[in-house]
């Protein structure tokens, strides 16, 4: 990075830190950046002739913040021309190039291509075992739909062949689905997979399932789940349909009944969290591109960043940081 303008090092001298600046000061610290980088490094094509290329770890950390900030490429390029804390996280400033909107496109694209999304939740998941974050004894299931533009006005005149519609109790759905298998003690996701928003839940099962787990907890959709996966030592926690209990006559039996499913419940909250993160925090409303590649390489950035924050806290007392304040 060179050196800072008079204009950044005013700005940085201020005393308030705003909400964007101490979530970039937090990641900063629980990002292994050299193990992405080492990730990524041997797909990134050699200089030449041509124009330098950026630092790959600036593009690397542009590509982070346009998946933590729900920013398009034009919106991340101007949000480097706009925002010093965006710059200075990137390691970059106005006294040197700017990466455009292309070069980021074309770094993503990168990514996509050598499905490096995969990896990545791959190595986070490592590391987060070896902190002890990641018991692995017990997985816990779900999906959540995602919708996608159902409009026809575009080039083609059709919406997205990939993306289907789905009917979720009396309201219809177009988009996609993702498939999360999370740890049941942590609620911190370790298996991801994507499909059409149409298709059932428990087809998806058995690619959820990571092998060293002993107990799995569904919802009512799993139902059936048990023979669709070549395991028998396996305990299954499977909600029963409220519509069955329901019809139970009143008495101890089904005061039993209901207790037990409040039990699989209280688990099976963990799996939530993940989807509010990239939903709420992240901002994943709907779908960000067209077909289901490349938005399944976004999907899986984003639940490997969600694992992330969701253990900021642990992994910073594990490094003796102190978080930093808003104000």
């Amino acid at each position: 990075m060179s050196q800072i303008s008079f204009a950044d090092a005013e700005y940085a001298g201020k005393r308030k830190k705003t909400r964007r600046e101490v979530f970039l000061e937090e990641m900063e610290l629980v990002v292994p950046w050299k193990v992405l980088l080492k990730i990524i490094e041997p797909h990134c094509p050699v200089a030449g002739r041509g124009r330098r290329p950026y630092p790959l770890e600036s593009m690397l950390r542009v590509h982070l913040m346009q998946n933590w900030f729900a920013l398009s490429d034009p919106a991340m390029e101007e949000a480097l021309y706009d925002c010093l804390a965006s710059r200075s996280f990137a390691r970059l400033s106005l006294n040197e190039p700017i990466p455009d909107e292309t070069t980021i496109l074309n770094f993503r694209h990168l990514l996509e291509a050598n499905d490096l999304a995969e990896d990545i939740l791959k190595f986070i998941n490592a590391l987060l075992a070896r902190k002890g974050l990641l018991l692995k004894q017990g997985s816990i299931v779900d999906a959540t739909i995602i919708a996608a533009p159902s409009s026809t006005k575009n080039a083609d005149g059709e919406r997205d062949p990939q993306m289907h519609q789905a009917k979720k109790g009396n309201q219809w759905f177009f988009g996609m689905k993702a498939h999360i298998g999370v740890d049941a003690d942590s609620g911190l996701v370790q298996t991801v997979t994507t499909t059409a928003a149409y298709e059932s839940d428990v087809e998806q099962v058995a690619d959820l399932l990571h092998g060293k787990e002993e107990q799995v907890w569904a919802d009512s959709g799993y139902r059936g789940a048990p023979s669709r996966v070549d395991r028998d030592d396996l305990q299954w926690h499977i909600a029963a349909r409220p519509s069955d209990i329901a019809k139970l006559p009143e008495g101890r039996a089904k005061a039993k009944i209901q207790k037990a499913k409040h039990r699989k419940a209280s688990v099976r909250a963990k799996v939530e969290h993940p989807f509010r993160v990239i939903k709420r925090q992240f901002g994943l409303a709907k779908v960000r591109f067209r077909g289901l590649a490349k938005n399944t390489a976004h999907v899986v950035t984003l639940f490997a960043l969600s694992d992330l924050w969701m253990a900021r806290k642990q992994l910073m007392a594990t490094m003796g940081a102190v978080r930093p304040n808003a104000a």
